[in-house]
């Protein structure tokens, strides 16, 4: 499900496998080997890669596909944008994410 998990986010937020890992600071086969489910990354590498998607840690794990597509928040297009560029968009999804997460704790 993680490895599942990890390639749904990437394509529905429309990035390439090289984008993903240049945002994290790995290389493109390392990234590979986690989304072939070859590999575990570590947690702060899943902490990154949820920044940048905008959803939250356990979304990564969730089981569910369509539990996974409604934690989509904003997506953005991704041609030509650098690591700072990418940066700043994380620093955005997680704004909306928390308040997003204030929304719902305010009218439950």
């Amino acid at each position: 499900m993680l490895s599942k998990n990890l390639k749904l986010l990437r394509t529905a937020n429309d990035m390439t496998q090289e984008q993903v890992a240049e945002f994290l600071g790995i290389g493109r086969s390392a990234y590979s080997n986690y989304e072939d489910g070859r590999r575990e990354p570590p947690i702060d590498v899943l902490e990154k890669f949820a920044n940048i998607m905008g959803c939250d840690l356990a979304t990564i794990y969730e089981e569910n596909e369509e539990a996974v597509k409604s934690q989509l928040i904003c997506a953005f297009r991704t041609d030509g944008m650098s690591k700072e560029d990418m940066e700043e968009i994380a620093s955005f999804k997680r704004l909306v994410l928390s308040y997003l997460k204030m929304e719902r704790l305010l009218n439950d």
